[in-house]
C-alpha cells in the first residue's frame, strides 16, 4: 500500500477546498496520508501572518486539519541523518534545496513515503525521493486533478 506525505502547499489548497484534493485524499484513503510537523509549523505561520479578520477562521481550519491527521503528523528528529547526507550531497553537486523542503523530503525518504506537492522542482534533486503532483497547473480548476509521478534518479 502506497503512503503519502502531503507538502504544505497541498495542505493550503486542501484547506481552501481547491483542486478536488478532498476527493483525492478520500480516494487514496486518509489513513495513507501523513503530514510533517514542519507543515504544521508553516501553516501556523500562515495563520499568524493572516489579517485580523481571517486569523480566527484560518486557525480553526489548521486545528481541524491537525485533528484529522492526529497520529499521522511525523516528527523530523528521525530524519536528521538522512537530512545531513542529502544536504552534503547537494552541496557537492552545487544544488540548493530549501531547509524545510529538505527536512520534509528526508522524512519521506526514511519512511518510504511519496511526497505530494505542487512544487516538484523543490524536491527533485533529492536522492531516492518519490514525488506526485495531484493538482493542475491552472489555479481554480474544477477538473479532476491530474497525477504526475516522478522519482529522482539514483546517482
Amino acid at each position: 500500500m502506497k503512503n503519502y506525505l502531503l507538502d504544505t502547499n497541498i495542505c493550503v489548497h486542501y484547506l481552501k477546498g481547491q483542486y478536488r484534493l478532498r476527493e483525492k485524499i478520500n480516494q487514496v484513503g486518509l489513513s495513507s496520508c501523513f503530514l510533517s510537523e514542519i507543515t504544521i509549523a508553516e501553516l501556523l505561520y500562515g495563520v499568524a501572518n493572516s489579517s485580523d479578520e481571517h486569523r480566527t477562521k484560518n486557525l480553526e481550519k489548521v486545528n481541524q486539519l491537525h485533528e484529522a491527521f492526529e497520529g499521522r503528523i511525523l516528527l523530523i528528529g528521525e530524519c536528521f541523518h538522512e537530512y545531513a547526507s542529502q544536504k552534503a550531497s547537494l552541496k557537492k553537486a552545487g544544488k540548493v534545496v530549501g531547509e524545510f523542503d529538505l527536512l520534509i523530503g528526508s522524512t519521506a525518504i526514511i519512511r518510504d513515503l511519496t511526497v505530494v506537492t505542487r512544487n516538484t522542482r523543490d524536491f527533485i534533486n533529492l536522492k531516492d525521493i518519490k514525488l506526485e503532483n495531484w493538482i493542475e497547473d491552472e489555479p481554480g480548476t474544477d477538473d479532476e486533478p491530474s497525477v504526475s509521478q516522478r522519482t529522482a534518479p539514483k546517482p
